[in-house]
């Protein structure tokens, strides 16, 4: 029996926020879907396949480049989209292509934000909870300075 599990699937706030790779099949959605995630945000150029054979599932699509960084407004805007759904009960995912670099750049800025973590904290979190996270200097620089412009 084929697994609905999507590709590099793991919780970095059970319930509230995941990470994976691209999603290529209507049953990863499914399991999106089963596991209380109403929400996906696409952080690569295309679009994911089948993403409309769930039209329960939202999904918000931040255009960043394969190995770059996102911007502030991109961070701003993808932990807005996490804070707007997890006040309302809804999981979300996020994805890139492998689930590594713009994924893990994100994921890192999440924990910077609720856990009030340093960038250089949240990038070993994220590396230990998904190894192989945070591909690039200018991802691991984003998430440091994302920390130094919070300022708790």
């Amino acid at each position: 029996m084929a697994t609905g599990l999507p590709p590099n699937f793991s919780w970095v706030e059970p319930q509230k926020l995941a990470g994976l790779a691209m999603p290529r099949m209507p049953a990863h959605y499914q399991y999106l879907l089963s596991n209380g995630i109403k929400h996906l945000v696409c952080l690569s150029e295309r679009k994911p396949p089948y993403h409309d054979s769930c039209p329960e599932l939202t999904l918000h699509h931040i255009r960043i480049h394969d190995f770059c960084a996102p911007t502030f407004d991109q961070i701003k805007r993808f932990l807005a989209i996490v804070e707007e759904a997890n006040f309302k009960g809804e999981g979300v995912a996020v994805h890139c292509l492998l689930g590594f670099g713009r994924t893990g750049t994100m994921l890192a800025c999440y924990l910077v934000k609720t856990r009030k973590i340093s960038g250089i904290d949240a990038i070993n979190e994220i590396r230990r909870i998904r190894r192989g996270s945070i591909e690039t200097q200018e991802q691991e620089q984003i998430v440091v300075q994302f920390y130094q412009q919070i300022k708790y």
